[in-house]
């Protein structure tokens, strides 16, 4: 299994992103995605993820701001990044679990300009 992120920018405070992932394998037989950012200096930390037939899960800073959506029929797991901060610059990553077995993309840089 590959993960594909694409999507990635500069782009000023206030502005959108949209992130994609796209998986070798099909977005189905996961049992659950999400994407992650790593800042500098900063741990890997879960942005948002999404369980199969469960609702999405989001981190504290991003609600309201982020969707993640999963997408069977173009096989990608979105994030829609709106609202954009600064605080937002991060190398972002998809990530995968099906079964006992975890897949990383490799990794989109998102820069937010003040």
């Amino acid at each position: 299994v590959q993960l594909q992120a694409s999507g990635g920018g500069l782009v000023q405070a206030g502005g959108s992103l949209r992130l994609s992932c796209a998986a070798s394998g099909r977005i189905l037989s996961f049992d659950y995605m999400g994407w992650f950012r790593q800042a500098p200096g900063n741990e890997r930390e879960l942005v948002a993820g999404v369980a199969s037939g469960s609702s999405a899960k989001y981190e504290e800073s991003v609600k309201g701001r982020f969707t993640i959506s999963r997408h069977h029929r173009a096989n990608t797991l979105d994030l829609q990044m709106n609202s954009l901060k600064p605080e937002d610059t991060a190398v972002y990553y998809c990530y995968a679990v099906q079964g006992n077995f975890e897949y990383w993309g490799q990794g989109t840089q998102v820069t937010v300009s003040s």
